[in-house]
């Protein structure tokens, strides 16, 4: 079917492209998350418990965000383990790190996701794609602010 959302098919489905990047990283980054929500231990167990969980439930939200934007510009969401292991940038993390190194292993994610999220942006440049800028500036927001956060917690 066609669309007709005032974006032509070459930009959306490069846009598209790039989305399904970020929503790898993301989801693998939400996945590494709840991984340290579950076995955070040690003096700032409550604290980062906490803090983790917050975080989780918001990537959880944008990964749902990032693949409705993608099917809005008419391509198919990677959505398999699968997929995200071959799309993302951030590596799962089967260790068990202390709560320090989950916290520095976070701030890279989170990092990563700023970078990810930037490298989509020469893309939208003359695009006429609004709604994929807002939902970029709102990721990189967010993550900007959450790696700033964690990086306070190691100084």
């Amino acid at each position: 079917m066609n669309i007709n959302i005032g974006i032509e098919e070459g930009k959306r489905v490069e846009t598209a492209k790039g989305l399904s990047h970020l929503l790898a990283d993301s989801y693998t980054l939400y996945l590494k998350t709840h991984n340290y929500h579950w076995n955070v231990t040690g003096p700032m167990f409550t604290t980062l418990h906490t803090m983790f969980e917050t975080q989780y439930n918001e990537l959880a939200l944008a990964v749902d965000e990032i693949a409705e934007r993608i099917r809005i510009l008419g391509v198919k969401a990677p959505g398999t383990y699968k997929e995200f292991a071959e799309l993302s940038s951030i590596k799962e993390d089967d260790s068990s790190p202390s709560a320090n190194e989950m916290i520095d292993g976070l701030l890279k994610g989170h990092e990563q996701v700023v970078n990810t999220s930037k490298n989509i942006l020469p893309i939208l440049e003359g695009g006429n794609d609004e709604g994929t800028l807002s939902l970029l500036s709102a990721r990189i927001e967010y993550h900007e602010k959450t790696a700033w956060m964690l990086r306070s917690l190691l100084e």
